[in-house]
């Protein structure tokens, strides 16, 4: 940790980085968090501060790091070749793609599965998936704006699961996983669509949809002001 440049990294940064080197052997853990401390020459009473919960907000702040990356690349790749659900399954790929070490992934997964952790992993999920559609420029203000958070939410983890028993060249098994569960939705859209184009079904549908419209997209602007509020990438930051 010699380099200047890497010292004028935020602490977080360089804290998360020297504990990477560490989960192999001790997981996101209370020991790994601790001699990443003592290899980025960071005081342990300050690693605590930044990641209170030790290993578990070690995990989270890998987990966000690899939603940074994907969405980094996507704003600089070409994908108007593509159709939109290709573009939304490239998306995961890449995400895959720039999420790292298979084993600092998997002890997260181990991690996040225990019940107490699980309500965060679940939200970490979730934000991958608000990342990849707020990359692809989804518009929508509704109830599509969850449904379509949703629905990625179980493809990506699904995906993950996939990718980390994956043993074949290049991820290719992955990759035509993540094809064929994209397909599958876009499969169940058609069949929403046809539902609705029916005169006796869609009639049926009519009253839940125009129910279901009056619910928007939470709001773009988030307030740090309201009590209570936690900021993680802002406290990390510091």
């Amino acid at each position: 940790m010699s380099d200047g440049n890497a010292e004028q990294r935020p602490p977080a940064e360089r804290l998360l980085d020297a504990a990477l080197v560490h989960v192999p052997f001790d997981g996101w853990s209370e020991a790994t968090l601790a001699a990443g401390a003592r290899d980025a020459g960071i005081d342990i009473a300050r690693a605590r501060a930044l990641f209170p919960q030790a290993g578990v907000d070690l995990a989270a702040a890998f987990h966000r790091r690899g939603d940074a990356a994907m969405a980094a690349r996507l704003r600089g790749a070409d994908l108007s070749a593509l159709r939109y659900s290709e573009r939304v399954a490239e998306a995961v790929k890449i995400r895959l793609e720039v999420a790292g070490d298979r084993e600092a992934v998997r002890a997260a997964c181990a991690l996040f599965a225990l019940p107490p952790n699980a309500p965060r992993g679940a939200r970490l999920i979730w934000g991958t998936a608000d990342a990849i559609w707020n990359a692809l420029g989804d518009g929508s203000d509704d109830i599509n704006w969850y449904s379509k958070r949703a629905i990625l939410s179980g493809v990506y983890g699904s995906a993950v699961l996939y990718w980390l028993g994956d043993k074949s060249e290049g991820d290719a098994d992955t990759r035509a996983f993540i094809d064929r569960r994209i397909e599958n939705v876009m499969q169940f859209e058609k069949v929403k669509t046809r539902v609705r184009a029916n005169p006796v079904l869609g009639r049926l549908l009519a009253v839940p949809e125009a129910f279901l419209g009056r619910i928007k997209a939470p709001s773009g602007h988030r307030r740090d002001d309201l009590p209570g509020h936690w900021n993680e990438e802002a406290q990390e930051g510091k």
